[in-house]
């Protein structure tokens, strides 16, 4: 979470959607925000992993040998539920929303939200495709749409 009255919650509190970005994960962010979805990957056991760590969380390979990679961007819905109240700021003013987890191709499971898709049209396995939301003020996270 992120205390910043200039990220436009309109309460100017805190916000519980914004990452608390630091040297490690600047990579990942500034992809974002150029359209990429970035991976870690383990030059030990080979395995990719989301969230980014340092470490490999398969083998505990350390820093010298995981790797950032760009994801392809394509995923599958493993799992997903519609969200119709949230009291978090800026959650509130999103509802309903569609929080979900995906396949990522490459192998991770990613939290994400499914956007621009009707409840009805969720489906276990569906394909879908990423694209990036921009939270605040140059900060994009990723987010999924149904695959063409």
């Amino acid at each position: 979470m992120v205390s910043d009255t200039s990220t436009g919650t309109g309460s100017g509190g805190t916000r519980f959607d914004l990452p608390e970005i630091d040297d490690f994960t600047r990579p990942y962010w500034d992809a974002a925000a150029q359209g990429r979805l970035l991976l870690r990957r383990c030059g030990e056991c080979g395995k990719a992993h989301h969230y980014p760590r340092e470490f490999c969380p398969a083998c505990w390979a350390g820093e010298d040998r995981v790797t950032w990679e760009t994801a392809s961007g394509r995923a599958e819905l493993y799992t997903w539920s519609v969200i119709h109240r949230n009291d978090l700021p800026p959650f509130g003013l999103r509802t309903p929303y569609v929080a979900a987890v995906v396949d990522l191709a490459e192998g991770p499971r990613m939290m994400t939200e499914v956007v621009d898709c009707e409840e009805a049209a969720l489906r276990i396995g569906m394909p879908l495709s990423v694209t990036f939301r921009e939270t605040a003020k140059g900060i994009w996270t990723a987010v999924f749409t149904p695959a063409p």
